[in-house]
């Protein structure tokens, strides 16, 4: 069975950047641990709210543990080396086939550092690793395309609908991302080659690949 380890800086950042693709993974028989390092807010323990929220949406997408940091929300680089020792921890517990975390370069200090550790331990400690994009990825140039379905991208849009208390969450802008998105990475002839239902897509940029001809592609 595939283990997969996705890890956010914050609440919704897993289900904006690859909720499909989470779903996607728990209905064909993996395993699918979402670990966030904050819980959203300065306060080092979080609020209760976020972190129900998380649940809420890990449920609706078949996530198997969502576990959390208390790293305070935007206080990040001062906590690297807390950040590090929660990651082995993680990793070691979870033992995943393959990493998803933010891309390094990002706006937001708090995606930027998340990235930077969570690629140190996952190359020592998994053989596969991706980036996935963020709403403040800068430079960002996807190596890999997840086409969902009408099906997957409603899912997604049901667990960001739990993040209540996000009200900057446009759920008609994630959507149309979503569905338009990657036109800006791929050659018009390559989308009219696609499948009519293949029409709403996540991106992922390919740090490290390990293939064993024995199992199955992951």
């Amino acid at each position: 069975m595939t283990s997969v380890l996705v890890v956010v800086a914050h609440p919704d950042d897993a289900e904006i950047a690859m909720g499909m693709r989470i779903h996607w993974y728990a209905v064909t028989g993996a395993t699918v641990r979402v670990h966030c390092l904050t819980t959203g807010t300065p306060a080092p323990d979080g609020t209760e709210v976020r972190r129900q929220e998380c649940l809420s949406a890990g449920e609706l997408l078949g996530v198997d543990r969502y576990t959390f940091s208390s790293i305070p929300d935007s206080r990040f680089v001062e906590h690297r080396g807390r950040i590090n020792a929660d990651l082995f921890d993680v990793f070691h517990e979870a033992r995943p086939d393959i990493v998803y975390t933010h891309y390094p370069d990002d706006q937001h200090l708090d995606h930027s550092v998340t990235a930077r550790e969570v690629t140190t331990v996952a190359r020592r400690e998994a053989r596969n690793l991706r980036h996935f994009r963020s709403p403040y990825s800068v430079g960002f140039e996807p190596n890999e395309f997840f086409f969902g379905t009408a099906e997957l991208l409603e899912i997604k849009v049901r667990a960001l609908k739990c993040f209540a208390s996000q009200t900057q969450l446009d759920m008609d802008v994630f959507r149309q991302l979503t569905e338009l998105a990657y036109r800006q990475h791929l050659h018009h002839n390559v989308v009219a080659s696609l499948p009519a239902e293949a029409n709403c897509a996540e991106m992922f940029s390919i740090a490290r690949q390990v293939h064993v001809a024995a199992t199955r592609p992951l």
